[in-house]
């Protein structure tokens, strides 16, 4: 530390003798010591020191938010698979299989999957403790399906996933499943990554555009902390598999869980996750939503899950349009950076891509016996102009500017168990239990650079629900060239970077 005063008189001596030049020739120094590394293994030129030596770069920001592309960032098309599901409160066993309804012969890039009552919504799981077991078989199968041997796969066959054998371990817990499929030989990948200690590694041949691994070698955060909002980023468990764990948490009954490639999962930095409650009273967990940000390469994502207001009397869809309303409003992501260089989004509408998923629970304004005999005739059409939520939207009321695709497939509630058949169709049911059937379950999107390429239901009799998906493409910001491995960006000038790295790289 006695010597840092030395080189800071050195290095102010000479800046102003001839300030431009110290500094391109100091930033030039930071990048060749990367280039030098990587050109003999990669055998790629990169022509960039001179576009760095452009006086005008200094007024070009190093940016996390999407407007305008920079002359050095690509667009990357990825497939994103999302979906939800209410399974009302039914625990599955090692003979579901979701292989078909995950489409895992397409090798979507990311998963975003959603379930609402994966827990009975009783007084139990509400006000006294909530059962986790069932979230971990759901991780469990989710795993299985995702990550099963490929001669399997490639063959259609199924492998029943026992979770009392040795697939997984004697009875599956949610931490130890979640921390399993989140961790890689011993290490665990923090939600920030563009922590003080990138500036430490200056001196080190560390490049400050150049994404090392988030490792983080030095964790020793107790599994009390993985259920907060900074929940921790994972890496696949083996080489052979195809997709790791990058985020999982339950609320009550609500439950989600993000899944990436693995040769993704580097790029993901800023993982935060909220949990907003609408339930009883306004503040139990039974109902309301969790929140899913983060950044991939250049761009913010926000994934939300949410199980809104049931009931379908009359204005109980002003209800639901509250707790839209109070969710935009009240989730808050937390500031996790230590730098004051990162600019993240901390609410929900200022993230790049967003995209909303769940037990919506908006009803169909017609009667039982209307609604059944469109059904019947198909007339998806006629329908869906009696759908609450289109009318809500249309008026302005909720979910304003945002998208959603076109309805081309039966409601998905409310069904017998296990059965085609709506409920109070097979069982004699008085009026004030029977359910007209509902498009409850919707995925929605806000956001540039979003295509939805199908929407569908799912036929799985699993629950009274049918399970709703949606598969996308959605564009990134990536740097090109040797800046593809770009950290999550900083928000600050070339100017800045001179004055606050200085000290370490002479040090």
């Amino acid at each position: 530390m006695e010597n840092d005063g030395d080189h800071g008189s050195e290095v102010s001596d000479i800046i102003p003798t001839n300030q431009q030049r110290t500094k391109q020739s100091f930033i030039r120094k930071i990048f060749t010591m990367k280039e030098r590394n990587e050109r003999e293994a990669s055998g790629v030129s990169v022509d960039t020191l001179e576009a760095l030596s452009d006086p005008s770069i200094g007024s070009h920001y190093f940016s996390c938010t999407e407007p305008p592309m920079s002359s050095g960032e690509e667009i990357q098309n990825l497939r994103v698979f999302v979906a939800t599901w209410n399974v009302g409160g039914q625990c599955p066993d090692g003979n579901l299989d979701l292989s078909d309804f995950l489409q895992v012969r397409n090798e979507p890039d990311i998963y975003v999957l959603g379930f609402q009552e994966i827990v009975p919504l009783n007084a139990g799981n509400v006000l006294v403790l909530e059962d986790n077991e069932p979230a971990a078989k759901w991780l469990a199968l989710i795993n299985h399906s995702l990550n099963r041997p490929s001669h399997l796969a490639s063959k259609g066959l199924k492998h029943t996933a026992s979770f009392g054998g040795s697939l997984f371990f004697q009875k599956p817990t949610y931490r130890k499943l979640k921390k399993t499929l989140r961790t890689l030989d011993g290490k665990r990948l923090k939600g920030c990554n563009c922590v003080l200690e990138m500036e430490r590694k200056v001196s080190k041949e560390f490049c400050f555009l150049c994404q090392e691994s988030n490792v983080n070698l030095d964790d020793s955060s107790s599994e009390e902390d993985d259920d907060s909002y900074q929940t921790s980023i994972s890496l696949p468990t083996n080489a052979n598999m195809k997709y790791s764990l990058v985020a999982s948490k339950q609320m009550v009954g609500i439950f989600v869980c993000v899944w990436m490639k693995k040769e993704l999962v580097q790029h993901v930095g800023h993982l935060r996750v909220c949990c907003t409650s609408r339930g009883i009273m306004g503040c139990l967990g039974n109902k309301g939503c969790i929140s899913v940000s983060l950044s991939l390469y250049q761009t913010t994502f926000c994934f939300i899950c949410s199980h809104l207001a049931s009931g379908e009397k009359e204005g109980d869809e002003l209800r639901r349009n509250l707790d839209v309303i109070e969710i935009l409003k009240n989730t808050q992501f937390a500031r996790i950076c230590k730098t004051s260089y990162t600019r993240m989004p901390e609410r929900i509408l200022d993230h790049d891509r967003i995209i909303w998923l769940g037990d919506l629970n908006y009803r169909i304004a017609l009667s039982y016996d209307d609604a059944k005999r469109l059904v019947e005739r198909k007339d998806w059409l006629a329908l869906f102009d009696k759908d609450q939520l289109q009318t809500e939207r249309e008026t302005g009321r909720v979910f304003k500017g945002w998208k959603e695709g076109k309805i081309y497939f039966a409601p998905t509630y409310k069904y017998l168990f296990n059965s085609d058949s709506y409920y109070a169709e097979s069982v004699k049911v008085s009026k004030s239990k029977r359910r007209t059937p509902a498009w409850c379950d919707r995925i929605l999107w806000r956001g540039r650079g979003i295509q939805q390429r199908s929407y569908e239901r799912k036929e799985l009799k699993f629950s009274d629900h049918r399970p709703v998906c949606a598969t996308f493409v959605v564009q990134v910001g990536a740097m090109s060239g040797r800046f593809k491995k770009k950290a999550p960006s900083f928000n600050f000038q070339i100017e800045d970077l001179v004055t606050t790295t200085r000290r370490a790289y002479f040090s």
